[in-house]
């Protein structure tokens, strides 16, 4: 009787798992089929919106290293964004199983 209980549970797992999977998918793909328009980042919106405000603004300091195309900008953003997410997932980690002991 006890074996049946496990196997309903690790089945009813598996199922809640599809619906996640399918759920972020959903949430990735809809967006791109629906959404029209450019994707442009707050940095491009910001400098717009400045460029409006005041035509005659100058940045005060410069980038130290400009990326050759948009395309390494975002490879890099979303880099660092992994990065900051696995520390941070380390760091949650950590503290949950130092607890647990």
């Amino acid at each position: 009787m006890s074996n049946k209980k496990v196997i309903t549970s690790q089945s009813k797992n598996k199922q809640g798992n599809w619906w996640l999977i399918s759920a972020v998918i959903s949430l990735t793909v809809l967006p791109l089929i629906f959404v029209k328009g450019d994707f442009e980042g707050a940095d491009t919106e910001a400098q717009k919106l400045i460029t409006e405000i005041q035509p005659n603004y100058k940045p005060w300091i410069k980038p130290i290293i400009e990326p050759a195309s948009s395309e390494i900008a975002s490879l890099l953003f979303a880099s660092q964004a992994a990065f900051g997410a696995g520390v941070i997932g380390y760091i949650i980690g950590f503290y949950k199983g130092k607890n647990n002991h």
